[in-house]
């Protein structure tokens, strides 16, 4: 029998600043010993997990989150908010997030919004599994506001040189995020005021003339979305599996606690509906 995995170690950062991107966007960036000992990260899509205080906890950021499950009922343990790492500086033990804020509602977001300089956070990571390729004909990067951070890094790693479109769902025009401008590089925006559901995402992926055969995808996002383009892009498609990267990041009326706890049966579904061909 395997043993059980343990967690990866607890680590703190210092806030430093912030800036909004957007009005539903806040980048904060983070310095610190820890940050020094976590990369190099070759991957584009590597994230943390940062760790909060769950409302009515007998203690405070920052905290040591072994001496918390040993002294406070399990209630009280930290809550767990996955991140992706934006920048990061290994040499200057600096880090950049991107937190997607929907005003009061969370946890990480509003601290996010009323972080200052000097405060502590206290993170696992860094886990990740996907950057481009450098030999791919073509990029495809599908995402919605919660894998633009991810989406932003992948093309940051492009070779100048490279041939990528980006398929991003966001609220509405307002929103759009600044990208990395490459000459090969074709961004749709498609907005949910105008279009909701992860239907209209799959419809603009189904109009694009790309050159399919090599070519890699990155869909991260929304659950129903990364179903829909799952299914075509291995189906219609019949993409390689080793070309496609997928996740979903959450689920319409899941927080993020149910969503991890429900995610490996959503994975097992996705799975059955690819060899049943539903």
């Amino acid at each position: 029998m395997n043993a059980p995995r343990q967690p990866r170690p607890a680590r703190r950062a210092t806030v430093t600043g912030k800036e909004l991107l957007t009005r539903d966007m806040v980048r904060v960036h983070f310095e610190g010993a820890d940050l020094r000992q976590i990369g190099p990260l070759e991957k584009t899509d590597s994230y943390v997990k940062l760790l909060f205080p769950p409302s009515g906890a007998g203690y405070t950021l920052p905290f040591d989150p072994d001496r918390v499950q040993d002294e406070h009922p399990r209630e009280q343990w930290p809550v767990s908010r996955t991140y992706t790492v934006r920048h990061h500086d290994l040499d200057a033990g600096r880090m950049s997030i991107d937190f997607l804020v929907h005003g009061d509602a969370g946890i990480a977001g509003p601290w996010a919004m009323r972080a200052e300089p000097g405060e502590s956070v206290v993170f696992r990571g860094p886990g990740g599994g996907w950057a481009p390729r450098p030999d791919a004909p073509h990029h495809l990067l599908v995402g919605d506001e919660t894998a633009l951070p991810a989406i932003g890094a992948a093309l940051d790693d492009l070779p100048h040189g490279a041939s990528a479109t980006a398929v991003l769902q966001v609220a509405d025009a307002s929103v759009h995020l600044p990208l990395r401008s490459l000459p090969g590089l074709d961004v749709i925006w498609l907005h949910r005021d105008e279009q909701p559901g992860a239907e209209p995402v799959l419809a603009a992926v189904e109009r694009l003339e790309l050159p399919w055969d090599g070519l890699e995808a990155f869909v991260h996002g929304s659950a129903d979305m990364v179903r829909l383009l799952r299914r075509h892009l291995l189906g219609e498609r019949a993409m390689p599996r080793e070309h496609l990267s997928l996740s979903g990041y959450w689920r319409p009326g899941l927080d993020e606690d149910h969503w991890q706890a429900s995610k490996q049966d959503f994975a097992a579904q996705m799975e059955q509906e690819t060899t049943s061909g539903a």
